[in-house]
């Protein structure tokens, strides 16, 4: 199983030591250019999720060239 965890700076040493006693965890320190992505990656299946309910309209191919 992998899990993201958002830990406030001052406390990310003490966690990722005690992560890394465990054999069982393994540990990766992600990029801020990486964090991003993934932010993004997630609200992005969040804008699905919520178009396919009906919730959001989205834009089509034609607007969006039209836009450029």
């Amino acid at each position: 199983m992998k899990v993201l965890l958002d830990i406030k700076d001052s406390k990310a040493e003490f966690m990722m030591e005690l992560l890394t006693s465990f054999s069982f965890v393994k540990t990766e320190s992600l990029t801020p250019s990486k964090a991003e992505f993934l932010h993004e990656l997630k609200e992005s299946a969040k804008e699905v999720a919520m178009a396919k309910q009906g919730k959001v309209k989205l834009q089509s191919a034609r607007e969006f060239l039209d836009e450029l």
